[in-house]
């Protein structure tokens, strides 16, 4: 029998953190957000948002792998009959900064909305958790993601080196009932199916870290 996944393997999931009633609140929160074929981004400046992110519930379990953790970022992925879409092996190594600034293991630098993101060195996505919270629930018809256990371990990979691991390496499917939480490192290898239902599959993406300050001059930027 296997046993549940644990910080150790870079993942893992814990049921009822809050309520099917307040899924469908927010559902309806974020009727009016601005969204893109996949869903919408930048939804820290969404009050709903912003105040569920804060919520002592998903706060105690990003701290239980960061021992102090802030929200700064939260994007909502919606998958469903209609904007239907797989998601390739990968890693997540991008952050969002206040400013642009030199420094090694940093960059290729990017702008999307106003909002400058680079690839960060694995030492700064370490500080890093995010909370995917199910809004919907994730079941194996509607394309739940999928990640190799224990891969965050490996550091930052290019794209080959990502499919190499793969290839040698058990894969696992997460399966989250509505209100659950999947908690994962950035550095975990993951990816997701198209959906086979027609049943939407929406959940609010969250990213934590200890602090919003990594090093002098690097601070992550609220998006």
């Amino acid at each position: 029998m296997r046993q549940m996944p644990s910080s150790e393997d870079g993942y893992w999931i814990q049921e009822n953190v809050i309520s099917c009633r307040e899924c469908d609140a927010l559902i309806a929160a974020l009727s009016s957000a601005k969204r893109s074929r996949a869903g919408a981004r930048h939804l820290m400046n969404n009050p709903a948002v912003a105040e569920l992110a804060a919520d002592r519930r998903l706060l105690a379990v990003a701290e239980s792998a960061l021992g102090e953790a802030v929200p700064y970022r939260a994007t909502l992925f919606e998958k469903s009959g209609k904007a239907n879409w797989l998601v390739p092996w990968h890693q997540d190594t991008a952050l969002s900064l206040e400013s642009s600034f030199d420094a090694p293991g940093w960059g290729p630098w990017s702008e999307k909305e106003g909002i400058l993101y680079a690839h960060a060195p694995a030492w700064a996505l370490s500080r890093v958790m995010a909370l995917r919270l199910h809004i919907d629930a994730s079941t194996r018809e509607n394309g739940p993601l999928r990640v190799v256990p224990g891969s965050h371990t490996a550091g930052v990979l290019t794209d080959e080196r990502v499919l190499n691991y793969v290839r040698t390496h058990d894969e696992t499917e997460c399966t989250v009932s509505k209100g659950g939480v999947l908690a994962i490192r950035p550095l975990l290898i993951h990816a997701s199916s198209k959906a086979q239902a027609l049943s939407p599959r929406r959940v609010l993406h969250i990213e934590y870290a200890d602090s919003l300050v990594l090093a002098e001059g690097i601070r992550l930027a609220m998006a």
